[in-house]
C-alpha cells in the first residue's frame, strides 16, 4: 500500500514499473482481512464511524487496485491465494504452498515460502491468526502440503518451522488422540506427537489465554513465542440465527483479539534484533460473510481495523517498516441497502426485507429480515438506516483495494497483481529488487 499516484498506468503493470528507486530494506506487516473487498470496508465505515468518517484502513495512504486471477480459472480460493501471495507466482486455485500438489518454486528462486526465506537468511518471522493455526492465509508463509484439509499434518510443518512468533487457534490439531487440551477438546493427532510439549522442548513460552500473552509480551526475556487460544477458530462461526439458537457469542471472550495477538508478535519480534516479516490474518471478516452473518461480520471488520491500528502506531515507531493490508477475494459479494434517515434518537428501527426481487437475503442486527443497522453519524449529524445483502455464499472475484503505508510505499502500482504481494514484502525484506520477470 503506498500513497496514490497522480497517474495512470495502463495493462499489466509491475511493481519495479511503478518504482522511482530502488527498494529499502526493513521490517514488513501484511494484514490479510480475508475476503474484505471495498464494498466491505465501505459497509464497515458506514456501521462504525459513519459515511463520512475514518478508520484505521481509510488511513492508509497507499492505494492500489487488486487482481485475483490463477494459472488455471479467475474464482478465488483461500489456499490458492495465500499460496500466491507467499510464493510470488500463479498457481492453480487448488494449491496449498504447492503447484497444484506438485512442488514449488518461488519468484526469488527458492524453494521456499517468504517467511521460511526470511528464517533462512536470518531475519525473524510471526504470524497471527484469529482462525485455527492452519489457515492457509498466514499457514502457507510457513509450509507447503498436499491438501489445505489435513490441518494436523499442516500444524505439524507450522510448529517446526522456526518461526519465532505463532499465534492462533486450532489446540486440537497440536494434540495426541485422548489428550485433552487447554480449551476443553480432546486433540486429534493420530501420529502421538505432542506439538506443544515439542514447542516448548524448541524454547517457546506457550501461552493459552490473552491474560498469559499480556505477560510474554511484557517478559523481555521470551524470544519465541506460541500462543493457541482455542481448541479450533477463536470465533463461532455460523449465521445470526444458528449462534444465537446455538447461544454462542460471535468472537470467543476469552481470546485475544488480532489487535492484541499483533500488539504482542509486534513485542516479541521487535527484542529478537533482526529484522522481521509479520503476516496477519482476521479470517472472521471471510468466514462471517460466507456465512451471512453481517453483525457478526462488522465485529470482525472492527477487529481487523484495531489490527491495522495498532501497526501504525508501530510504524509511527519504527519507520523502516512496510505496513500493507490487502485480501484475495471478495467474500460473498456484500452490499449495503439504504434504509432512510432516523427521524428522531427514540425512533424504532424499520425492519428490512427478507430478501431482495432477485431472492438474495437482506440482514439487519439480528438476520435476515430483522431491524435495520443504524449508521454512525455523517458530518451533519444524520444517521441513516441500512440492511445488508450479499449475492453468494463463495469467495469472488470483486473489487479488492491494497492500502499502504510506510517503508517502500511509492513502489505500489496501480494495477496490483496478486504476485505482486511477494514482490513487495521480498525487496522490503531484502532490500534489492527481485529479478526481471
Amino acid at each position: 500500500m503506498k500513497c496514490i499516484l497522480l497517474f495512470v498506468l495502463c495493462g499489466s503493470v509491475s511493481v519495479n514499473a511503478a518504482a522511482t528507486g530502488g527498494p529499502r530494506e526493513g521490517n514488513v506487516i501484511l494484514i490479510h482481512p480475508d475476503g474484505s473487498s471495498l464494498a466491505a470496508w465501505n459497509a464497515f465505515r458506514i456501521a462504525s464511524v459513519g459515511p463520512d468518517g475514518f478508520t484505521n484502513w481509510d488511513r492508509l495512504p497507499g492505494v492500489a487496485l487488486y487482481r485475483s486471477h490463477f494459472s488455471d480459472g479467475l474464482s478465488p480460493t483461500s489456499h490458492g491465494g495465500a499460496t500466491v501471495h507467499a510464493w510470488g507466482v500463479k498457481v492453480p486455485a487448488d494449491s496449498y504452498g504447492t503447484d497444484g500438489g506438485k512442488p514449488l518454486v518461488a519468484r526469488s528462486g527458492k524453494a521456499l515460502p517468504i517467511l521460511a526465506e526470511a528464517l533462512a537468511d536470518g531475519r525473524a518471522a510471526g504470524y497471527v491468526q484469529s482462525g485455527h493455526l492452519a489457515e492457509p492465509g498466514t499457514g502457507v508463509f510457513l509450509a507447503s502440503h498436499p491438501t489445505r484439509r489435513d490441518f494436523p499434518g499442516i500444524a505439524a510443518k507450522i510448529v517446526t518451522s522456526g518461526a519465532d512468533v505463532m499465534l492462533a487457534g486450532g489446540e486440537i490439531y497440536l494434540l495426541p488422540k485422548g489428550v485433552r487440551g487447554r480449551h476443553g477438546e480432546d486433540g486429534v493427532r493420530e501420529d502421538g506427537r505432542d506439538l506443544i510439549v515439542e514447542a516448548r522442548a524448541a524454547g517457546y513460552a506457550v501461552v493459552f489465554s490473552k491474560e498469559e500473552l499480556r505477560a510474554a509480551m511484557n517478559d523481555r526475556a521470551v524470544k519465541k513465542l506460541l500462543g493457541v487460544f482455542a481448541a479450533r477458530a477463536t470465533y463461532n462461526e455460523g449465521s445470526e440465527e444458528k449462534l444465537v439458537a446455538e447461544k454462542l457469542p460471535a468472537y470467543r471472550p476469552e481470546a485475544p483479539t488480532a489487535a492484541e495477538m499483533t500488539e504482542a508478535a509486534l513485542a516479541v519480534l521487535s527484542r529478537t534484533g533482526r529484522r522481521f516479516a509479520l503476516v496477519i490474518e482476521e479470517e472472521g471478516t471471510d468466514d462471517f460473510a460466507n456465512a451471512q452473518n453481517a453483525s457478526a461480520l462488522f465485529e470482525a471488520f472492527r477487529r481487523a481495523d484495531q489490527a491495522i491500528g495498532v501497526a501504525r502506531a508501530f510504524l509511527e515507531r519504527s519507520p523502516e517498516t512496510l505496513l500493507f493490508t490487502a485480501a484475495d477475494s471478495d467474500a460473498s459479494g456484500l452490499q449495503v441497502i439504504g434504509r432512510g434517515v432516523q427521524a428522531s434518537a427514540d425512533e424504532v428501527p424499520p425492519p428490512v426485507p427478507a430478501q431482495t426481487k432477485l431472492g438474495n437475503p437482506i440482514d439487519g442486527v439480528a438476520g435476515q429480515g430483522t431491524a435495520a443497522f443504524l449508521s454512525g453519524p455523517d458530518r451533519t449529524g444524520r444517521r441513516f438506516w441500512f440492511g445488508v445483502t450479499f449475492s453468494s455464499p463463495y469467495d469472488m472475484v470483486g473489487g479488492v483495494v491494497v492500502r499502504a503505508d510506510g517503508l517502500n510505499r511509492e513502489r505500489l502500482p496501480v494495477n496490483f497483481d496478486n504476485t505482486d504481494v511477494y514482490t513487495m514484502m521480498w525487496e522490503t525484506l531484502f532490500g534489492r529488487e527481485l529479478p526481471a520477470r
